[in-house]
């Protein structure tokens, strides 16, 4: 009850943090709202006040007083200025690394707790000021013999913090589910789980550790990114320790005015160096806004933060790749069945009526240069036949369209001519040729071998069981020929067989 009470305070206290900044039905959008919504929106800005600044100005301040989890929520927002505006992406930009930092002694103190004080005082002598403070940790420089090393270390009490804003979310995601049987639809509660569950994993550096060292090992193949090696002995649980980057983050303007710098073939590395982990090995880096991607003296882009990492299986990757090259070569009918195949929309729809609904969205566009193309309207389209047709949200999938989003929003603010499609089309090739060819049906047939040889193995095990629960009623029945009365379960059975036979009558009859 107490946390009930508590979690719909936090709730409150963040409605009246967005109406006190007039952000809920802003003013400036007066003209283009209906007479219901202008009314509510002028009563909330007798109670809030009178706010300054930009509308993206006052989102960006209303959601850095919120807390950490709604400034991820900023974060978002900011990699879409062909949806939100390009004033208010701006604006909310300020939130990726620009944050106040805390006192050096409190860095200390959480280097000490982590290490002990005398290994603390061995492993980080030469700790430098912060040199950016993010919504959950700030960054150190470390002079070491080794080189320079990148001391990332979590904000004091953050996890706390973090807990008590996502079990909030949760519960006005329950209510939200209960109250409308049209946001069920969405999965409310399932993509408010996915999204906690990914933040309170991105509360223990040493998963960013191994996620940071496994995308090193994919980039080292792939060569798309530089990713800063981990330095284990100086990584625990609030610390994380890597090489030291000497780049400029996309947040900086200079960063795309350096020498010899193609924006064109900037922006379609990103996309590749994405699309190439997401379908070629199912791990790919989800949180790539620009203030976790650098660019480095030669024009090479690196990637830092590894705080998120999203995860696809292999049937995942194929709908993802089949979708895509469908889309490419506007073959819609695939594009459907492949949606219907993955279970992304209900069996009992049309597949012919789908593939027209897509087509009504792939049509329009193609062709077009992607100035021309606007996605906040697509977007709304999208989201209209996902109603029309009953599509629910697949959790599973939520870090992977989010990493999208964010991916072609950045590749959009470096190059406004940007074609997520062209971009995409050889990665998208490749991994259909080796996947789909004589050498991936190869592998496929060697995986079902093994699969079907690791049954086999576990078959002597299964029968053993199998025979045992044979046994087992003979056992029970001799229990009955010695004392006289079933056991439990029998009674238990008979209940559940006459309930069985009162709904069959009562419905024959009905």
């Amino acid at each position: 009850m107490l946390k009930a009470i508590a979690d719909y305070g936090r709730l409150m206290r963040a409605g009246t943090a967005l109406v006190r900044h007039d952000v809920i039905l802003p003013g400036e959008y007066q003209t283009r709202l209906p007479l219901p919504a202008r009314l509510a929106g002028r009563t909330m800005r007798v109670f809030g006040g009178r706010a300054r600044g930009r509308p993206g100005e006052r989102l960006a301040k209303a959601l850095e007083k919120l807390g950490p989890a709604y400034i991820k929520l900023g974060q978002f927002l900011a990699t879409r200025p062909d949806v939100f505006g390009t004033d208010v992406a701006s604006d909310l930009s300020r939130l990726k690394d620009k944050l106040p930092p805390f006192p050096m002694a409190e860095a200390r103190k959480a280097l000490e707790r982590e290490f002990g004080k005398d290994e603390a005082e061995r492993l980080f002598p030469e700790l430098g000021e912060p040199v950016a403070a993010a919504s959950l940790a700030q960054v150190h420089k470390l002079e070491t013999a080794d080189g320079p090393k990148a001391v990332k270390i979590l904000r004091p009490g953050v996890e706390r913090l973090i807990a008590q804003e996502l079990r909030a979310m949760k519960r006005a995601a329950r209510t939200v589910e209960r109250a409308s049987v049209e946001s069920r639809r969405l999965e409310p509660v399932a993509f408010t789980e996915t999204v906690a569950d990914s933040m309170m994993k991105e509360l223990d550096l040493r998963l960013e550790a191994g996620g940071a060292d496994q995308i090193r090992s994919i980039s080292e193949k792939e060569d798309w990114f530089v990713v800063p090696a981990v330095d284990w002995d100086r990584t625990g649980q609030r610390v994380l320790t890597t090489d030291w980057v000497e780049g400029i983050p996309l947040t900086d303007p200079k960063a795309l005015d350096q020498p010899g710098l193609n924006r064109t073939e900037l922006a379609n590395s990103i996309t590749r160096g994405f699309l190439s982990q997401a379908i070629g090995h199912g791990v790919f880096h989800a949180d790539m806004h620009e203030g976790n991607i650098l660019i480095l003296p030669d024009n090479r882009v690196a990637l830092v933060d590894f705080g998120l990492i999203g995860r696809i299986g292999l049937n995942e990757r194929r709908f993802l790749a089949e979708i895509l090259w469908g889309f490419l070569h506007r073959d819609y009918q695939r594009v459907a069945e492949v949606h219907f195949e993955a279970g992304y929309v209900p069996a009992h729809q049309s597949v012919g009526e789908f593939a027209q609904a897509l087509r009504s969205i792939g049509e329009p566009i193609h062709g077009k240069s992607a100035e021309d193309v606007y996605m906040g309207r697509i977007l709304l389209q999208l989201l209209d036949y996902t109603r029309t047709f009953g599509m629910h949200l697949r959790p599973e999938l939520v870090l992977l369209q989010k990493t999208m989003v964010q991916v072609e929003g950045v590749a959009r603010a470096i190059d406004p001519r940007h074609d997520i499609w062209k971009a995409a089309e050889p990665i998208v090739k490749r991994w259909i040729s080796e996947n789909f060819g004589p050498a991936g049906a190869a592998r496929l047939a060697a995986r079902n071998i093994r699969d079907v040889a690791d049954r086999l193995k576990r078959l002597p095990e299964v029968m053993d069981r199998f025979e045992a629960s044979l046994a087992e009623p003979d056992a029970q029945m001799a229990n009955v020929n010695q004392t006289g009365r079933p056991p439990w379960w029998a009674w238990f059975g008979l209940v559940i067989i006459l309930a069985g036979i009162a709904g069959l009558t009562a419905v024959q009859f009905a």
